[in-house]
C-alpha cells in the first residue's frame, strides 16, 4: 500500500515537472538560430534583412537576451518579442512558434507584415499580449489577411489582443470563449463579416472590446450581457441590425464609452440607458432608432458627448438633458423632433457644440442659450423656429459658427451679434428678417456670411462690412432680398472674396463700371442676375470672358460687341438661356455643345492666375521642406525615389492627368509606390489652381482613412517640383479594367457588384464619418483604382473640398464632363448629392459596360421622377452584353445595384438618396426578391422600386 502511495506521488510530481522539462529542452541557442532564420526572410526600407536587427547574428548567439527587441526570462529563454514600428516587411511563415512556449508578449504593430496568421500561434501557451495592429493611419502598405485561426483559443492566458488595422476576413472563432483571462480585444478596421459569436460572452473579464469598421452583421447576442466589466465598447461602422435590448444595457453599468454609430440598429432606446451612470461618451448616430429620447438620459451626470443625430427620433427634446452639466457636445440633428427647445439646455454651461438642425422644432429660440458661455458652434437651421433672435445670444463670446437658416425667424438682425469677435461663419438665410443690415466692429474673423432669402432692404452694405473690418470675407451671399442702390466701388476692397451672390435684388446702375470693379478681384463665382442693372454689356477686351449667365434677368442690359453694335435685351436674354442649357447638357453627356462651359473654365484659370503670387506664397511652405515628409512609419529619401524612376524618365510614366504625370517607382526595399509629379518651374504653363489642388489633396488624404480610399504616404518638394506618394495598385483604373480585356475575362457580375459596394462605402465614409464632411467632386471610372483582388480605391482628391455643414457651398465648375451633377453645372452649388449623382453614373457604367449617356439624356429631358423614355427598355438589354445575363442571387444583386444607381441620377438633388442609404442597402445581407422574372424587368420598373423605398423612409 505504501509503495502504491509513493508511486502515485512520483507520478504526480512528474506531471507537474513536465512543463519544466519541455521548457528546458528548448535551448536559447535553438531560439536564436530560429530567430535568425526568420530575420533572413524579412526586409525593411533601408536594407534586407532589416538593419535594426543586426544584433540578431550567428556571431552573437550567446547574447540572445541582449538582442534588439528581445526580452528573456530568468532561464535565458525568450519571453518578449517587441518589433513595433521598425518598418519591417515580411510574414510569419518562417517563425517557429513551437520554440517559444515562454513567450508572453508578441508585438509586431506598425510594420508591413502580411499573409495569414498561422494556426501554430496556438503553441504560444503563455502569451498574454498579442499586438499585430498596423498602428498607422495611412502607411501600412500590407497587413495580415485571411481568418483569425481557431487555435487562438488555446492561448488560455491571453489578456490583450490587438489585430486591428489589417485585412482579416471571416468570423471571430468560437474558441475565443476559452480566453477567460482576456481583458482587451481590438479587431477594428478589418473585413470580418460574420455575426458576433455567443461564446464571446464567456470572456467575462473583458474591459475593452472594439469591433469597429468591419462587416459584422446580425443582432447582438444576449450573451454580451455577461460582459459586466466593460469600460469601452466600440461596435461602430458595421452592419448590425435589431434592437439594443434592455437586458444588454442594464448590465453594462461600468461603461465609459459606448460607440454604436453607423449601423442599422432599430427600435427604441430603452429607459435602462439611464443606469450607465459612468458613461462619458455615447455615440448612437446614423442608425434607425425611433421613438422618443428617454428622459433617463438625464441620469448620466458624467456624460461629455451625446450623439443621437441622423436617426428617426420623434417627440420633444427631454427637459432632463439640462442635468448633463458636464456635456460638451450635444448632437440631435437630422431627426424628427418636435416641440420647443427646452429652456433647461441653458444649464449646460460646459457645452461647446449644440446641433439641433433638420428637425421640426417650433417656438422661439430660448433666452437661456445666452448662458452657454463656452459654446463654439450653434446650429438650429432647418426647423420651424419663430420669433426674433434673442439679444442674449450676443453674450456667447466663443461662438465661431452660428447657423439659423431655413426657419421662420422675424424682426431685424440684432446689433448684439457684432459682439461675436471670433465668428467664422454666420448663416441667417431663408428666414423673414427685415430692415437694414446692421454691423458692428469686432467680427474680424468672419469668412462666410449668408443673408439670402430674407426681406432685407436699403442699399448694398459693403461700406458697413468695411467699417467693421470684414475685409477677410471669402463667401458673401445677399441674394433674394430687397437691396437697392448701385454695386459699390468699395467692393474691390474685399480682397479675399471668392464667392459673391447678390442676385434677385433691386440693384441698379451702369453694368460696365460694376464689371470693372469685379475684374479687379479674383472672385471665382459671382451672380448679379435678376436686378435692375442697365447699360451695354461689354463683350470685348478684358470683358470677353465674363459669363453672361451671371447677369441674366437685368432687362436694362444689352449686348455690345463693339462701339456701335448692340443687341436687344430680349435677344441677350434668349442667348443666355440657350447658353445655360448647353452647359447643363454638356455636364451630363460630355458633348461638344458645351462651349460656354469651356469658356467659363478658361476664365477661371485666367482669373486665378491674377493671384498667382499669393498661391505661390502659400506653396512656399512646402518648398521650404528639404527632405521627404511622410507618415512616421514610412520614410523614403528623396534620392531613393528619384533614383527609382531614373530622374523621372518617361519610361516610368504610367499615366498623365490634368494636374501632372504619375510614375511607378520600385524602391530598393522592393516596395512599389506611385509618384504624382507637378513641375512648378514655369508658372506660365501651369495654372495656379494646380498648386491649390495638390495642397487640397494633401490636406484631405492626411485626415481620412478608409479601406476603399487611396493611401497617401506623404509628399516632398524639391527642385521646383511637388511630389505626392501613393500606394501603387497594379490593376490601374476601373476604366482601364472595364474597357480592356479584363472587362470580359475577370470583371464578372460578382466582381462588379463588389466594386460598386466598395465605392459606396468610400463615399459614405467621406460624407457621413468625416467632420466636416468631404465632397470628392470628381467620381469617375478613371478615379477609381483597383487592387489585386479588385477591391476599389477612390483616388484623385485634387478637387475635393471640405463642406461646412448646413451652409451653401458654391464653387467653380469642377469635375469630369459626363459625371457632373446638373446643379453643379448651372448653379455651381456643391453638396454631397453631387457625389451621389456621379456615383450613380459610375455604377451604371460598371453594369452597362459603357457610359450611360443616352439614359442620362432621357432622365434630363423628362420632368417626371420616373424615366418615361426608358419605360419599355428591358434591363437585360441594357446590361453589358459581353457577359452572360446574371442568374439567381447574382441577378438580385445586379437588380439592386441598377435600381439604386437610377435613384442616384435623379435630376433633383433632394430626391437622390444619401450615400449612407446607398452603402447600407448595397451591403445588406439579404437581397430583395425580384418583382418580376429577370428577363421582364424594365428600367422604369427598377427606377420606381428605389423611389418607393425612399418615399417610405421619408414618411
Amino acid at each position: 500500500m505504501q509503495l502504491k502511495t509513493m508511486t502515485f506521488h512520483y507520478m504526480l510530481l512528474l506531471l507537474f515537472a513536465l512543463p519544466l522539462i519541455k521548457t528546458t529542452s528548448i535551448s536559447p541557442r535553438k531560439q536564436a538560430e530560429s530567430l535568425i532564420k526568420w530575420k533572413d526572410g524579412l526586409s525593411s526600407s533601408s536594407s534586407s534583412p532589416p538593419s535594426l536587427l543586426n544584433s540578431w547574428s550567428l556571431t552573437n548567439l550567446s547574447s540572445l537576451c541582449n538582442w534588439t527587441a528581445i526580452v528573456c526570462t530568468k532561464t535565458r529563454t525568450v519571453s518578449e518579442i517587441q518589433l513595433s514600428r521598425m518598418e519591417i516587411n515580411g510574414t510569419l511563415a518562417l517563425f517557429d512558434f513551437s520554440l517559444f512556449p515562454n513567450l508572453t508578449h508578441f508585438n509586431l504593430s506598425g510594420n508591413y507584415f502580411r499573409g495569414p496568421i498561422p494556426s501554430a500561434i496556438g503553441n504560444l501557451s503563455n502569451l498574454t499580449t498579442l499586438d499585430f495592429n498596423n498602428n498607422s493611419l495611412y502607411n501600412s502598405y500590407n497587413g495580415f489577411s485571411g481568418p483569425i485561426p481557431n487555435s487562438i483559443g488555446l492561448i488560455s492566458g491571453l489578456q490583450y489582443i490587438d489585430l486591428s488595422n489589417n485585412f482579416l476576413e471571416g468570423k471571430i472563432p468560437p474558441s475565443i470563449g476559452k480566453l477567460r483571462e482576456l481583458q482587451s480585444l481590438d479587431l477594428s478596421y478589418n473585413s470580418l463579416n460574420s455575426s458576433i459569436p455567443s461564446e464571446l460572452g464567456l470572456c467575462t473579464n473583458l474591459t475593452h472590446l472594439s469591433l469597429s469598421s468591419n462587416k459584422f452583421n446580425g443582432e447582438l447576442p444576449l450573451s454580451l450581457s455577461n460582459l459586466k466589466n466593460l469600460v469601452e465598447l466600440r461596435l461602430d461602422a458595421n452592419l448590425f441590425i435589431g434592437q439594443i435590448l434592455p437586458s444588454l444595457v442594464s448590465n453594462w453599468t461600468e461603461l465609459v464609452s459606448l460607440y454604436l454609430q453607423d449601423n442599422s440598429f432599430s427600435g427604441t432606446i430603452s429607459a435602462e440607458i439611464g443606469l450607465l451612470t459612468q458613461l462619458q461618451y455615447l455615440r448612437l448616430y446614423s442608425n434607425e432608432f425611433r421613438g422618443e429620447i428617454p428622459q433617463s438620459l438625464g441620469n448620466l451626470s458624467q456624460l461629455q458627448v451625446l450623439f443621437l443625430d441622423h436617426n428617426y427620433f420623434t417627440g420633444e427634446i427631454p427637459q432632463s438633458l439640462g442635468k448633463l452639466t458636464q456635456l460638451q457636445g450635444l448632437y440631435l440633428d437630422h431627426n424628427h423632433l418636435t416641440g420647443e427647445i427646452p429652456q433647461s439646455l441653458g444649464k449646460l454651461t460646459q457645452l461647446q457644440r449644440l446641433y439641433l438642425s433638420h428637425n421640426q422644432l417650433t417656438g422661439e429660440i430660448p433666452q437661456s442659450l445666452g448662458k452657454l458661455t463656452q459654446l463654439q458652434r450653434l446650429n438650429l437651421s432647418h426647423n420651424q423656429l419663430t420669433g426674433e433672435i434673442p439679444q442674449s445670444l450676443g453674450k456667447l463670446p466663443q461662438v465661431y459658427i452660428l447657423h439659423l437658416s431655413n426657419n421662420h425667424l422675424t424682426g431685424e438682425i440684432p446689433q448684439s451679434l457684432g459682439k461675436f469677435s471670433h465668428l467664422y461663419e454666420l448663416d441667417l438665410s431663408a428666414n423673414n428678417f427685415t430692415g437694414v443690415i446692421p454691423w458692428n466692429a469686432g467680427m474680424l474673423d468672419l469668412k462666410l456670411l449668408s443673408l439670402s432669402n430674407n426681406n432685407l432692404t436699403r442699399v448694398m452694405p459693403i461700406h458697413l462690412f468695411l467699417a467693421a473690418g470684414l475685409t477677410g470675407l471669402d463667401y458673401l451671399n445677399l441674394s433674394s432680398n430687397s437691396l437697392s442702390g448701385a454695386i459699390p466701388s468699395e467692393l474691390r476692397m474685399l480682397t479675399e472674396l471668392d464667392v459673391f451672390n447678390a442676385s434677385h435684388n433691386h440693384l441698379s446702375g451702369e453694368i460696365q463700371s460694376a464689371l470693372a470693379e469685379l475684374l479687379t478681384l479674383s472672385i471665382s463665382m459671382y451672380d448679379f442676375s435678376y436686378n435692375n442693372l442697365t447699360g451695354p454689356f461689354p463683350t470685348c477686351g478684358i470683358f470677353n470672358k465674363v459669363p453672361t449667365s451671371a447677369f441674366v434677368g437685368n432687362h436694362g442690359l444689352w449686348s455690345a460687341e463693339g462701339p456701335t453694335e448692340c443687341k436687344s435685351s430680349s435677344t441677350n436674354s434668349k442667348s443666355a438661356k440657350k447658353n445655360m442649357v448647353s452647359v447643363f447638357l454638356y455636364s451630363f453627356l460630355g458633348f461638344t455643345v458645351g462651349a460656354i462651359s469651356i469658356a467659363a473654365l478658361f476664365l477661371m484659370f485666367r482669373k486665378r492666375s491674377t493671384i498667382r503670387p499669393q498661391v505661390i506664397k502659400t506653396s512656399q511652405n512646402f518648398e521650404s521642406v528639404e527632405a521627404m515628409i511622410l507618415q512616421e512609419e514610412v520614410k523614403f529619401t528623396f534620392a531613393e525615389v528619384v533614383k527609382a524612376v531614373d530622374d523621372f524618365h518617361e519610361k516610368y510614366c504610367i499615366g498623365e492627368g490634368g494636374f501632372g504625370k504619375v510614375y511607378k517607382a520600385e524602391l530598393q526595399s522592393g516596395q512599389v509606390v506611385a509618384v504624382k509629379r507637378l513641375n512648378t518651374d514655369d508658372s506660365n504653363d501651369v495654372p495656379a489652381i494646380n498648386l491649390q489642388s495638390f495642397q487640397n489633396e494633401i490636406r484631405t488624404l492626411t485626415t481620412i482613412r478608409h479601406r476603399n480610399i487611396i493611401r497617401l504616404y506623404g509628399f516632398s518638394t524639391r527642385r521646383g517640383c511637388i511630389f505626392l506618394l501613393y500606394e501603387y495598385l497594379e490593376r490601374g483604373s476601373l476604366g482601364k479594367a472595364l474597357y480592356g480585356v479584363e472587362g470580359v475575362t475577370e470583371l464578372g457580375w460578382l466582381t462588379r457588384v463588389k466594386i460598386v459596394q466598395g465605392l459606396a462605402r468610400a463615399l459614405s465614409y467621406l460624407h457621413h464619418d468625416c467632420s466636416p464632411p468631404i465632397v470628392h467632386r470628381d467620381v469617375t471610372v478613371n478615379n477609381v483604382l483597383l487592387e489585386q483582388e479588385f477591391e476599389p480605391r477612390l483616388s484623385d482628391f485634387g478637387t475635393a473640398r471640405l463642406l461646412s455643414i448646413d451652409s451653401s457651398n458654391w464653387t467653380n465648375i469642377v469635375g469630369s464632363l459626363g459625371y457632373m451633377a446638373p446643379e453643379l453645372a448651372y448653379i455651381m452649388q456643391v453638396t454631397d448629392k453631387c457625389d451621389v449623382y456621379s456615383f450613380g453614373v459610375v455604377a451604371l457604367e460598371v453594369m452597362m459596360g459603357r457610359h450611360p449617356g443616352d439614359m442620362l439624356e432621357s432622365q434630363l429631358s423628362e420632368s417626371s421622377t420616373s424615366m418615361k423614355g426608358n419605360a419599355d427598355l428591358l434591363l437585360k438589354d441594357v446590361l453589358d452584353q459581353r457577359l452572360e445575363p446574371p442568374a439567381n442571387e447574382l441577378a438580385k444583386a445586379v437588380v439592386l445595384v441598377m435600381s439604386i444607381a437610377l435613384a442616384c441620377i435623379r435630376t433633383r438633388p433632394g430626391l437622390r438618396p444619401t450615400m449612407h442609404f446607398v452603402s447600407q442597402n448595397l451591403s445588406a445581407q439579404s437581397l430583395p426578391c425580384l418583382p418580376k422574372p429577370f428577363g421582364m424587368l424594365t428600367i422604369n420598373k427598377l427606377s420606381m422600386l428605389t423611389i418607393n423605398k425612399l418615399s417610405a423612409l421619408e414618411n
